[in-house]
């Protein structure tokens, strides 16, 4: 909590278990619930960034809305119970995604602007009752603004282990969206090519593999081994775990 104050989100409903910071583990507060007319700010706030990208030079933005982020609270009725506006039918709860979507659209242009889903996460204690209807209509919604893609994660282990409405993320959503599809999670080459094979997906990102590998591409190319990486590594300070996984022989050469 910055300054001391109390964290927002759609109903005061605290996350479950407990998250790391680089001193320890901390236990998730209460959070207060958002009003109505705090939302607008909100949404220019992600506007005013998007602009503030486009200026920097960037190649575009992307709006988190998984993994727990507040579009993703607002859009799951397992963490908002409102009764207004923003609250009770899926298009209402829908509501602050698509209205950011939308004017981060206007600060640039669809073509520059991606979202990004987890429609098979529990992080955090973030669900719904009815995820495939949930999440089918927020793809087509997003689809029709024809946003410049949709990223789309993949059931993780650990999501996948305690049971998921949909397994099989990219397949189950290819056919309502028109606009490119980027794969998360799990990956590797051969699943990756199998997936772009299959046209459920355009494009896999890769993000651990990256962390461990930072000349992944090259050790695709050439069929090299991958460093292993260490989680207990990861949201750590310093360079350990981060800069100093080592490199191919012949990169470093080159």
């Amino acid at each position: 909590m910055r300054g001391g104050e109390q964290p927002v989100g759609p109903s005061p409903i605290p996350a479950t278990g407990d998250f790391f910071l680089p001193s320890g583990r901390v236990e998730f507060p209460v959070p207060r619930e958002l009003a109505v007319d705090e939302i607008p700010g909100i949404v220019a706030d992600f506007a005013q960034a998007t602009r503030n990208a486009r200026e920097a030079g960037f190649d575009g933005v992307e709006l988190h809305g998984a993994n727990g982020y507040l579009q993703d609270q607002f859009l799951q009725d397992g963490s908002n119970r409102r009764t207004d506006a923003y609250g009770g039918s899926i298009e209402n709860r829908a509501r602050l995604m698509l209205e950011t979507a939308k004017a981060m659209i206007d600060a640039w242009s669809a073509d520059r602007v991606g979202v990004r889903l987890y429609p098979s996460s529990y992080l955090y204690g973030v669900d719904d009752s009815n995820k495939l209807e949930t999440f089918g209509f927020v793809v087509r919604a997003l689809d029709a603004l024809q946003v410049g893609y949709l990223c789309l994660l993949e059931p993780n282990a650990k999501d996948a282990g305690r049971g998921v409405q949909i397994n099989n993320v990219a397949e189950t959503f290819r056919p309502m969206i028109s606009v490119p599809i980027i794969v998360n999670t799990g990956f590797d080459k051969a699943k990756a090519n199998a997936v772009l094979a299959s046209g459920n997906a355009d494009l896999v990102a890769f993000g651990v593999a990256y962390i461990a590998n930072p000349d992944l591409v090259e050790r695709f190319r050439t069929n090299a081994p991958l460093n292993k990486p260490d989680p207990t590594l990861f949201y750590g300070i310093g360079a350990k775990g981060y800069t100093d996984y080592p490199v191919l022989a012949h990169s470093v050469a080159a």
